[in-house]
């Protein structure tokens, strides 16, 4: 009896350990853990890109025409200005004192021209009485005449005179924003001096100018006679949106030098995002493709036989397929050949990967916090 609950016993575990085996082989392997994307259709520009510079709009560099003492500066640093807003202030009492002077002498030679005009017509009858000589007439139209002269040489004095006074007022003659003030209240000025008081920059609008190769330029000129060419802009920086302008400018030259050719591009830049000086990443719309099939850059791999992807089909699999790519746009590659909308691809583990393996595709997964320790009493 005892032998035979033993074999019993024995036949019992080799069983158990038979099912075990079977078990663990028929189970499947798990399948290589990749990412994935979906082969879309999209609306896809084409674009030219190039790194440009912002320029300002319009750019005043302000002088005086008067020499003399700034008695007041109307504005601060940075600050924005429109057109006529006070800037400086110059001490007017020499000038104004410069124009009472003008304006006495035009009346003096205007009493004195008054004074000859009255004499020629006195002489001018004498003469035809024979009371006085030819030459003394002549005499007196001469004089009348350069009295009439003197009054014309005071009128533009006197207006010389009013124009330096409103010289010491200098307002703004553009709308802009000023730059660091490079002369204070207090410190003496020269007439026409080259050292500009300040400079203002017209930040809206804005220019950003670019070039590209003169490859593209008979197709650029071609779409701008067509209808204006939308261009953006992209400033170095974290968390920056493109702004949007439209082209205003092909330079009449090819730099010889670079083989480029100058653009520029108009902004309205009402919220100020570029700025003066800056550097930006441009992009010229010549055109949209529409509907095009496009795939997730990632997953185009480069192969002895040329671009590839790995598919994943229904059952999970991967197939390797050739595609023929066009060009790329931001994060996607225009595909011609290879791939249909909808399709699944592969885009990263693509090293672990032979056709036929089986993937899984990862999903990502928030971190959980761990829980705070309980502090111990």
């Amino acid at each position: 009896m005892k032998l035979r609950g033993l074999a019993a016993l024995v036949s019992i575990v080799f069983l158990a350990a038979s099912c075990g085996v079977k078990d663990k082989k028929a189970a499947a392997p798990p399948g290589i853990p990749v990412t994935a994307g979906v082969v879309e259709k999209k609306d896809v520009p084409l674009e030219a890109v190039a790194v440009g510079h912002v320029d300002a709009f319009s750019t005043v560099a302000v002088r005086t025409r008067v020499g003399g003492e700034v008695t007041s500066v109307g504005f601060r640093e940075g600050q924005d200005v429109k057109v006529g807003d006070l800037l400086f202030e110059i001490d007017r009492r020499p000038y104004q004192a410069a124009l009472a002077e003008a304006e006495a002498n035009l009346e003096r030679d205007r009493a004195r021209a008054r004074e000859a005009d009255e004499n020629l017509k006195r002489y001018a009858e004498l003469v035809k009485k024979d009371y006085v000589t030819q030459e003394q007439f002549s005499q007196a139209t001469a004089n009348a005449d350069a009295l009439k002269a003197t009054v014309k040489a005071d009128d533009a004095a006197v207006e010389t005179a009013r124009l330096n006074v409103s010289y010491c007022r200098i307002t703004a003659p553009i709308s802009g924003r000023t730059g660091g003030l490079l002369v204070h209240s207090g410190n003496m000025i020269k007439a026409n001096d080259d050292r500009a008081l300040v400079v203002i920059n017209q930040v809206e609008p804005i220019y950003v100018t670019f070039a590209l190769p003169e490859a593209v330029l008979a197709d650029v000129k071609r779409r701008a006679a067509a209808g204006a060419l939308n261009v953006s802009a992209l400033p170095n920086g974290p968390g920056l949106t493109p702004s949007e302008g439209t082209l205003s400018f092909i330079d009449n030259t090819v730099d010889m030098t670079t083989g480029t050719i100058n653009l520029k591009a108009t902004f309205p830049n009402h919220d100020r995002a570029l700025w003066p000086g800056q550097f930006t990443n441009v992009s010229l719309t010549l055109a949209t493709e529409a509907d095009a099939v496009v795939a997730p850059t990632p997953a185009v791999q480069a192969g002895q036989q040329g671009s590839y992807v790995y598919v994943i089909k229904a059952d999970d699999t991967v197939e390797n397929r050739t595609v023929v790519v066009r060009r790329t746009w931001q994060q996607w590659s225009v595909i011609d050949k290879g791939l249909l909308p909808g399709e699944r691809v592969v885009t990263d583990g693509q090293l672990r990967l032979a056709p036929g393996a089986k993937v899984a595709i990862k999903t990502d997964v928030a971190p959980v916090s761990a829980a705070p320790a309980e502090k111990k009493s």
